[in-house]
């Protein structure tokens, strides 16, 4: 038996995270159903205060998605609001395969706000380990 899931990350700014990781990946950001907040609202069902704008939107104030328009079998990854900031390594991460672009995507991400922590080497195996623009480790495989 087999499980769907979806990869989670803690955020102090979802939307924006979100964001960013829809760019690096190539992904898109799940769109907003705003008639739908909206009436859930109405109905008591939610509360203003569980709402925000991003750049325009009425959004869930709690988190952002992003998925593979490509590929909608792939995990979707849901940015959620915590209120503590990172402070610790990350228990587990992703490894982005991207081959032998590794530089040319690692230097595209360090523009976008990305951290480079450290390269590594096993044997013939390369990768670049990276942070996120909030601290969350990933790597350039």
């Amino acid at each position: 038996m087999g499980y769907e899931f979806q990869v989670t990350v803690d955020s102090n700014d979802p939307h924006t995270l979100a964001k960013w990781w829809a760019a690096a990946l190539g992904w898109e950001v799940e769109p907003s159903d705003e008639d739908f907040i909206r009436g859930l609202v109405a109905a008591g069902q939610a509360s203003e205060q569980d709402t925000t704008l991003f750049e325009g939107v009425l959004v869930w104030k709690a988190g952002a998605a992003i998925s593979d328009p490509e590929h909608p079998d792939r995990p979707r990854v849901l940015f959620q609001t915590v209120p503590e900031p990172k402070t610790v390594k990350n228990r587990m991460h992703l490894d982005l395969r991207v081959g032998d672009d590794r530089q040319a995507v690692a230097d595209r991400l360090v523009a976008a706000g990305a951290t480079e922590l450290h390269r590594g080497q096993q044997g013939p195996y390369r990768w670049i380990t990276m942070a996120d623009p909030e601290g969350n480790e990933f790597c350039l495989c």
